[in-house]
């Protein structure tokens, strides 16, 4: 049983995509206009390019790769991405017919970070902004598909290894709880100071591990509250890769 889940483990821990349904790095970008007229921003027409130097020599779009995309409304934007280059550069088209284009600056080393887009007359001014990232975030409809899509898959994943070991399934409760918990405090709390989402997937182990463990402390050992906490985590995210790339064009 150990080895079991040893495996899928170690393919989670070292998996470069991380392509799963938990918080991923997005930039939020406000507009702030120095010129006479407001144009309203083209969407369609609109990228953000990835650098892998200051100036931009070594580029490539954003793209379009799972969830991963610049997405824009009439006055502003926010990109998701499961990993950024270095630098980024936007280019930005308006319906009057304008394109304008940002100068380079440097990725954020937390996942949530909030930008400040100055638009002038024939080009665009991109500063990290003092303010917090926008915690409505977690309101959008990818936080809550994302929430319904852990919450399944490690309630499932529970009930397989609690029928396993014989154990309980009143335990599955306090497995509900804990997702609950840690999903939002990695949503609205953690991801505004970490860069990495293995981060925050070994704390929602650890912390679920505890949470399982203490409210069932005549039911289930610690010991096993981690193996049954790792065994959830990996399932969702393991699954998570596929599901999240299959949902993606449903999601926004």
């Amino acid at each position: 049983m150990k080895k079991l889940l040893l495996l899928p483990l170690f393919f989670c821990l070292f998996s470069p995509l991380w392509a799963d349904v938990s918080p991923k790095p997005e930039m939020e970008f406000s507009f702030i206009y120095n010129t006479p007229s407001k144009p309203l921003i083209d969407p369609l027409h609109s990228e953000q390019i990835q650098c892998e130097d200051n100036q931009c020599f070594d580029s490539k779009p954003l793209g379009v790769y799972g969830l991963q995309k610049l997405y824009c409304s009439a006055g502003e934007c926010f990109s998701i991405a499961y990993e950024y280059d270095n630098y980024q550069k936007l280019i930005i088209a308006f319906t009057d017919g304008t394109k304008r284009e940002s100068n380079v600056f440097a990725s954020p080393d937390t996942l949530r970070s909030r930008f400040n887009v100055y638009v002038n007359e024939n080009s665009l001014q991109v500063e990290p902004s003092s303010a917090a990232p926008d915690t409505g975030s977690w309101v959008r409809r990818d936080a809550w598909i994302s929430l319904i899509i852990i919450l399944v898959l490690e309630l499932l994943a529970a009930a397989a290894y609690l029928s396993y070991t014989e154990k309980s399934f009143t335990i599955l409760y306090s497995v509900a709880a804990a997702n609950l918990l840690t999903t939002a405090v990695s949503w609205l709390f953690l991801a505004r100071y970490f860069k990495e989402t293995a981060v925050l997937w070994i704390f929602c182990v650890l912390a679920e591990a505890l949470i399982i463990g203490l409210i069932n402390r005549k039911r289930i050992s610690l010991y096993d509250s981690l193996m049954l906490s790792v065994t959830i985590n990996v399932t969702s995210y393991s699954l998570g890769i596929m599901i999240s790339f299959v949902l993606a064009p449903l999601i926004f």
